[in-house]
Formats: structure tokens, C-alpha cells, sequence
């Protein structure tokens, strides 16, 4: 489930506040997705520790030159990961500045929550907090050139910074690596990001589940607009519309 983000651009920093009374138990429950990197479970929002997600408004450009709002993407992506397995459970491990509770949450079935966001191109590694924790799943989406690696986008610290009138720690557009091989005219797939969005010959973008009818004689030409999407969410969110068979 998806709330709206209600936080502003300020309310991002994960630096402890050591005042702040420390709770013992865990928070266990079904989880609602504020934005990318922060969901709500029993009334507490909790932000997710090691990672940080483009921002709601945030808008990157994709692997065939068009504006997307990523930040959108991510948190529709991480509902539909967390309700796959339900509840999400998450480990304190600090309260931030403003109060927050920030944990290392993990789905029913155990799987790291920050971890999946990083490998699928959903949130970058956040080394401040991180530690490097994520720092190879970063790697692999991005030489997969899944989520936000598909295309061009800036680290959402600096976005941010941006959106305060600060300077930027990089005001540096992150880009994707460019393949030691030739890539094939298909495209590029990760095991998770297997939905295929065709560009018709009318323009309508449409997107083939591996269930489907035409799923395999759909080939993916990243050149023309065309790309691969890691849930129907993304790809919905991206503009693209379901195939009828």
C-alpha cells in the first residue's frame, strides 16, 4: 500500500540524535510505502538504514532520453515487493535528527528489503550511513543497467541539496557504464526485471508479462525507446499499459 509522502525535502538526514529515547522491540507488521526508502508499520515511519531512494517528486531520464518520475517508480516497486510477502519486519538501528526510526528491515521470507532496492536499480548505496553494505548490489544494477541505471539521474543527496538551494556534495548526473561488449539489440535483462515494454508501431507502449501469448516473439530494441521493467508497477508508472493476451 502506498501513502503520500508528507516529509519535505529536509527531512532526509539519518544522523542519530542521541537524546532520544531508544525503543527495545523490533517494529512487525504490514507495512505502507511513504516514498522509496521510508514505509510506515503500526504508525511509525520508519526510514530504511544504508539506502536512499530518488524523491518523490524527483523526475530521471531514462535509457531512451525521456523524463520519468523515478521517485514514483521506486516506492510503487517497493510496495508491490513488500506485499508479496507480508509482514515487513525492522531492526532499530538508530532514530535520526528529526525523530525518525531508522531500521534494517527485512519481508516475512527474510529477504533484505535495502538490499532488493539497491540490486534493482531502486535506491542507490548510501556510504555515509551504508558503510558500503550495498555497494556491490549498486554495482550489478548498474552494469545490468536496471531501475535508475537505465538511463541518466543525480543522487538523491544532491537533489535534495538542490531543492534547499545548498550546494551539491557532486553535482554529478550518475550514468551507466558502458558495456565492455556490444550489447545486444535486444536489450539488457537481469533476472528480476524480466516484463518487456514494446513500443508498437503507433506509438502505443505496451508491456508482455513471461506468461503471456506473444511474450517471446516480443524482442526488446533498447535504441528505439523500448526496455526491460522489474514490476508491472514500474512499468505502469513508466506509461506503459498491459497487453491483452
Amino acid at each position: 500500500m502506498l501513502l503520500s509522502a508528507a516529509t519535505g525535502y529536509f527531512g532526509f538526514d539519518q544522523r542519530p540524535s542521541a537524546h532520544l529515547n531508544i525503543p527495545v522491540q523490533p517494529l512487525v507488521g504490514r507495512a505502507s510505502v511513504v516514498d522509496g526508502d521510508t514505509i510506515e508499520i503500526r504508525g511509525e515511519r520508519i526510514r530504511i538504514n544504508g539506502i536512499d531512494a530518488p524523491e518523490s517528486a524527483q523526475t530521471c531520464t531514462d535509457g531512451s532520453g525521456m523524463n520519468y518520475r523515478c521517485g514514483a517508480v521506486a516506492a510503487a516497486a517497493l510496495a508491490e515487493y513488500l506485499e508479496q510477502s507480508s509482514p515487513t519486519r525492522c531492526e532499530f538501528v538508530d532514530r535520526d535528527r528529526y525523530g525518525r526510526f531508522v531500521g534494517n528491515c527485512r519481508r516475512a521470507d527474510g529477504k533484505n528489503v535495502a538490499e532488493w532496492l539497491a540490486r534493482n536499480g531502486h535506491a542507490l548505496d548510501w556510504p555515509r550511513y551504508s558503510n558500503g553494505t550495498y555497494a556491490s548490489h549498486q554495482s550489478a544494477a548498474k552494469k545490468e543497467r536496471i531501475g535508475v541505471w537505465s538511463g541518466s539521474f543525480q543522487a538523491p543527496w544532491d537533489w535534495r541539496a538542490e531543492q534547499r538551494g545548498e550546494t551539491a556534495d557532486s553535482a554529478t548526473v550518475l550514468v551507466p557504464e558502458e558495456p565492455a561488449t556490444t550489447t545486444p539489440s535486444y536489450g539488457l535483462v537481469s533476472s528480476s526485471c524480466r516484463i518487456k515494454g514494446n513500443i508498437a508501431a503507433d506509438g502505443d507502449r505496451i508491456y508482455h508479462m513471461p506468461d503471456q501469448k506473444f511474450y517471446t516473439k516480443t524482442k526488446i530494441a533498447t535504441s528505439k525507446g523500448e526496455r526491460w521493467f522489474c514490476s508491472e508497477a514500474q512499468a505502469r508508472q513508466a506509461g506503459w499499459r498491459p497487453a491483452r493476451q
